[in-house]
């Protein structure tokens, strides 16, 4: 249930993680699914305690790059960027080492240090024209490191980039191009509403004034039906 609701209803995996938590406490996997419960509500300490818990339990590493970034949550982005030069980074796989370098240039920008920011996502991941599970998010950083640094024909070359790399729509890559492109989107659906209801509230006042200017009916008088209505006196007396 964790994993089913992360993503939308992060409060919602929270709960179920507490009583996973409750339940199983000593199990690895409960652990790291608790820490990335917490993650995603931004409870970064109680994140880093879980992932820290199931990094004792297995000896894995895997949980390198997002315990770092639980330490840029928590404001000590000095912390994160140690970790970042730290032994473990190279028992990660690929995507582990491109995770803890996002990471790292996030730490270099929390610092104000937009420069070296930039080179530390400079890399041969970067430059590789394949695509990867982590491209299109390695390229959408390093053109918002750019544009960071007042570099933005760069910074909107590479968000292209990121767009053509992005399949699965994990950054807004293309709007923030459309948005360096001067390009406004409207939405159809809501001016179509808009215009609905702004017609429909025009009609229902001419309407309304119709009706209250529209003299009163006069009332009309059924004299077939008056002489044909039984007659309806008491004959008890009779």
């Amino acid at each position: 249930m964790v994993a089913r609701l992360i993503d939308e209803d992060p409060e919602g995996a929270y709960g179920y993680s507490r009583v996973a938590l409750r339940l199983a406490s000593r199990v690895a996997a409960v652990r790291e699914a608790a820490g990335f419960a917490a993650y995603a509500n931004q409870k970064y300490s109680e994140a880093l305690a879980e992932f820290r818990a199931a990094r004792r339990m297995t000896g894995n590493v895997d949980l390198w790059p997002v315990m770092a970034d639980c330490e840029r949550g928590l404001g000590r982005p000095e912390k994160a960027m140690e970790m970042a030069g730290a032994p473990e980074v190279q028992k990660l796989d690929k995507a582990g080492q491109v995770e803890m370098r996002l990471v790292a240039a996030g730490a270099r920008r929390d610092m104000g240090q937009i420069d070296a920011a930039i080179v530390t996502l400079q890399s041969p991941e970067l430059a590789s024209n394949s695509v990867q599970p982590w491209t299109a998010r390695l390229r959408y950083a390093y053109a918002d490191a750019l544009l960071a640094a007042g570099r933005e024909d760069e910074a909107r070359e590479w968000f292209a980039k990121a767009v053509e790399s992005d399949k699965d729509g994990s950054t807004d890559a293309s709007d923030r191009l459309a948005e360096m492109d001067g390009v406004e989107f409207v939405d159809a659906m809501d001016e179509e509403a808009l215009d609905e209801s702004g017609s429909g509230s025009e009609a229902e006042a001419v309407e309304a004034a119709a009706i209250v200017d529209a003299p009163a009916p006069e009332p009309v008088v059924n004299d077939a039906m008056d002489k044909d209505a039984p007659d309806h006196r008491d004959d008890s007396d009779d």
